[in-house]
């Protein structure tokens, strides 16, 4: 019987043991975030070999940005639609889309007997001018001596100032067709105009071709003049308040990931679109951007930097997210053979440039230390 007994409880202790061992630590997601959650120990060979950092929390500077997209544009000025003030027949045209093309060079040519008909009418304009202007002075100075009457005066007045006027706005229409009035003659009249480029560029579309007939309405060609690129970006107008000229851009080439080029805020529209309540906004590349062979249509994602603050900050591998909580590794002990990590929650803010701060940096002392490098995978196995 005693035997048994002590069988029995031998049996009962083991099995207390057994419950004992068996017994689970309490899950991270269930401490409370401000109580240690245990302590990770690692040997200084370990921490060599997987060439871990430690650190402290540095004041480093935020900049809070505003994110607008847009494209790359130039001026209204660097543009031009080439068309005609007079319809006619094209009769010859040697124009590629990114061929270069200076100002009042020949684009194409245009016929048509109207034309003629232009030119002499100038010409008889011009032939009547000399013999009106000479009656009329002469008109003139009888008039004033009495010995001609009053309408005659007002008469040979009437036809030459008629007649001038006839001259002067034909060779306006002939300036209008690149035709030099003062060099026309009965001996040199065309039968065909020079349509020329108004500004330097690249040709970007053509739209007619030879033997088309064109009409003044019709736009036959487009230049762009590359030289002074500059972005227009749109931002929501509750974003206005916080953009101001001269604040810095960095944009890239939509779906490019790699290349980052810099700009500036050079001009903000005061109206907003009525149907996207966005605002526009006129930027500047820097000297470098406009090195870079960008084109004019292309889309752009920008962010614009508004506002720069400086706040406590580690790096932002040191800080892992784990079950919704941001964890880091709090340097609680270090000794000839190794280092002791505390688990401590953290409430990161803003991130910049792989900095991210530390919003309950106050429950830090200033000398605390962290593992900056290396914390992922210690706190993820």
């Amino acid at each position: 019987m005693k035997t048994k007994l002590i069988i029995f409880i031998y049996t009962s202790l083991l099995v207390m043991a057994s419950c004992t061992s068996n017994k689970k630590e309490i899950p991270l997601e269930e401490a409370n975030p401000n109580v240690d959650n245990g302590s990770i120990q690692l040997s200084k060979t370990q921490f060599k070999s997987s060439n871990m950092v430690l650190g402290q929390l540095q004041v480093q500077p935020f900049q809070q940005s505003v994110k607008a997209m847009g494209m790359i544009d130039v001026p209204p000025e660097n543009k031009a639609s080439i068309s005609s003030y007079f319809s006619g027949t094209i009769k010859s045209i040697k124009l590629l889309p990114g061929e270069y093309v200076k100002r009042n060079q020949t684009l194409f040519t245009l016929e048509n007997p109207q034309y003629v008909q232009i030119q002499q009418e100038y010409l008889e304009a011009k032939g009547q001018l000399s013999y009106l202007k000479s009656d009329y002075e002469r008109q003139k100075a009888l008039a004033q001596e009495k010995v001609s009457s009053q309408k005659s005066f007002l008469k040979a007045e009437s036809d030459y100032l008629v007649t001038l006027a006839t001259f002067e706005s034909i060779a306006k229409k002939l300036t209008l067709m690149n035709i030099d009035p003062t060099s026309l003659s009965l001996d040199n009249i065309h039968t065909s105009i020079a349509i020329t480029s108004p500004i330097d560029g690249y040709i970007t579309k053509v739209n007619v071709t030879k033997g088309a007939y064109l009409n003044p309405s019709e736009v036959a060609a487009t230049i762009v003049n590359t030289t002074h690129l500059h972005l227009e970006l749109n931002v929501f107008e509750k974003e206005l308040q916080k953009i101001k000229i001269g604040q810095p851009i960095l944009f890239k080439i939509q779906d490019e990931d790699n290349s980052i080029y810099q700009a500036e805020v050079h001009l903000i529209n005061k109206a907003v679109d009525p149907e996207k309540r966005t605002i526009a906004i006129h930027g500047h590349l820097s000297e470098e951007a406009e090195k870079i062979g960008f084109a004019p249509g292309m889309y752009i994602e920008a962010q614009i930097f508004t506002t720069s603050t400086s706040k406590p900050a580690l790096p932002s591998e040191a800080i892992v997210e784990t079950d919704g909580r941001h964890v880091v590794l709090m340097l609680h002990e270090k000794t000839d053979t190794g280092y002791t990590f505390l688990q401590k929650e953290v409430r990161p803010g803003m991130t910049d440039k792989n900095q991210t701060e530390i919003l309950n940096a106050q429950d830090f002392k200033d000398d605390t230390q962290f593992l900056i490098k290396g914390a992922f995978n210690l706190i993820m196995d």
